[in-house]
């Protein structure tokens, strides 16, 4: 569903990597362990232009796992799923 949606200049879509709260073994995690913002690529736009109009490729690919900003994005849902539109410079 998500591939339906293109974004626009050098914004890309993200879908944010839940921790789990148990170990593998069943070990119930406490809530305030320190938690990565992740997330993983789904789509990219094509990239933004410079001032002579050149195109500026977008550096990150669809599939990559990247770390968030703590605060941003534009929270989209697409049917059953929620994801999070980012600029390129807004992401490590």
């Amino acid at each position: 569903m998500a591939k339906r949606l293109i974004p626009t200049f050098n914004r890309i879509l993200v879908e944010k990597i839940i921790p789990p709260s148990k170990t593998i073994t069943g070990i119930l995690l406490p809530e305030k362990t320190p938690k990565l913002n992740s997330g993983k690529v789904v789509v990219v736009g094509p990239g933004a232009r410079d001032k002579d109009c050149k195109l500026i490729p977008v550096t990150l690919k669809e599939g990559d796992t990247v770390l968030l900003p703590e605060y941003g994005g534009t929270e989209v849902k697409l049917g059953e799923k929620e994801y999070f539109l980012y600029r390129d410079e807004d992401i490590m």
